[in-house]
């Protein structure tokens, strides 16, 4: 069986990667097929930072914490493991917040030029049976940027991925810092006690 320090670490390392490529998706929706816009041509929810901020910052202060908690001999480091419970909480909703961004994201379409630099949101009202991501022919309307729908639908659809598996990890470290606050030591190293007596 895994103790909790182990379990608290493992969590922390996988959080770091996801964190990063949240930050760099991110990124790369300021720049709609890799081209430089006008902030005013930019679609407006990625002006909430939601892989910079909730999937990213708010990721990586706790994954530092749980590395912390899950030091060598760290089983019963109680204090350090409920801290852990208290950054997990708040990562979860960095995660939590990355997904409700990215879903609305995704069903509310880019901001595109319709024609005539005409820059508009063409599928924001749409039904979610006429949503545009289940009728791909609707994508012709965007005529600048290139490929901007596909650009934004991939994006927000990874950044949509990570800030759910970082929600996930973030509630099981909550669950693992509780058991390891409340229990203390993993269950080899009272055996090896028991032994010893």
């Amino acid at each position: 069986m895994m103790c909790t320090g182990r379990c608290s670490r493992c969590i922390g390392i996988a959080l770091f990667p996801l964190s990063i490529c949240a930050i760099v998706s991110n990124l790369l929706l300021y720049f709609p097929n890799g081209q430089v816009l006008d902030a005013d041509r930019i679609t407006d929810l990625v002006w909430f930072f939601h892989g910079i901020l909730g999937a990213g910052i708010l990721i990586l202060l706790p994954a530092f914490m749980m590395l912390g908690a899950g030091g060598e001999g760290c089983c019963a480091n109680r204090c350090g493991m409920l801290l852990s419970v208290l950054f997990a909480a708040l990562g979860a909703s960095g995660g939590v917040y990355c997904m409700i961004i990215s879903s609305l994201g995704l069903i509310n379409g880019p901001l595109c030029d319709i024609g005539d630099e005409v820059y508009t949101y063409p599928f924001r009202n749409n039904t979610f049976m006429d949503n545009y991501l289940f009728n791909q022919t609707t994508w012709s309307i965007c005529k600048k940027p290139e490929n901007i729908i596909l650009w934004n639908v991939v994006l927000f659809s990874l950044l949509l991925a990570i800030g759910t598996l970082e929600a996930v990890l973030c509630f099981i470290q909550v669950v693992n810092g509780l058991i390891g606050f409340l229990c203390g030591t993993c269950l080899r190293k009272r055996k090896t006690d028991v032994a010893e007596m």
